[in-house]
């Protein structure tokens, strides 16, 4: 299993970094990507401390380890900018608090974050045709979450990524330990969504390839 959407205390999860990444390698996952939520107010701060920790443990780990960032409720008009930020600031991954269903995030972000360029746009709810084909366009991937709420949108994510052609891959927006789910637990959300097998074998290996695994 490899986890592209998790939190710590950093910002709204309960665990430390290292407690996520030791839960982590007692679940035999083969890596992780920390991805706390940031906005103008924090991201100076949580990515370079959360990349400290990350190459402070990944050195002794068995697990690969790495530090991405989750821009969230970010105006559409600042996406851009943040993305850029996030990744001059030691962020491998960022990742964009798409439109779910579950919260009142502006109408255009799903927009914003795949012209942005950001590596995952996560739980975009009720994405439209149009963005996932400029999705699959800019290389943009679409997340299929484990995440209670966001969720509910999953199958939608995944009809309109089929139709575009736009790549999948799994998050299990993880806060606390009993969010984390193993490889055979997020096989069976995306078998719910209506992935065919081969459609979630290749979610996982995107996963992997994402992460030089």
């Amino acid at each position: 299993m490899i986890d592209l959407h998790t939190h710590t205390l950093f910002s709204d999860g309960v665990l430390l970094p290292a407690e996520l990444i030791r839960r982590c390698e007692a679940k035999g996952f083969r890596g992780l990507v920390i991805t706390d939520h940031v906005d103008y107010s924090n991201i100076d701060m949580v990515i370079p401390n959360v990349a400290k920790a990350c190459r402070e443990i990944a050195a002794v780990s068995k697990i690969k380890v790495f530090v991405g960032a989750e821009l969230t409720h970010v105006r559409p008009e600042h996406i851009k900018n943040m993305v850029k930020r996030a990744r001059d600031l030691g962020a491998c991954m960022v990742l964009v608090h798409g439109e779910t269903i579950t919260e009142p995030v502006l109408p255009g972000t799903n927009r914003a974050a795949i012209e942005a360029g950001a590596d995952i746009l996560v739980h975009p709810g009720l994405i439209t045709e149009e963005d996932a084909r400029l999705a699959k366009n800019n290389g943009v991937r679409l997340e299929i979450s484990g995440r209670k709420g966001h969720a509910y949108a999953n199958g939608h994510v995944a009809k309109m990524a089929k139709k575009a052609g736009t790549k999948l891959v799994f998050g299990s927006d993880s806060h606390t330990p009993d969010d984390l789910l193993d490889r055979s637990r997020a096989e069976c959300i995306a078998r719910g969504a209506g992935l065919e097998e081969k459609d979630i074998q290749e979610m996982f290996y995107e996963a992997a390839s994402l992460v030089g695994l």
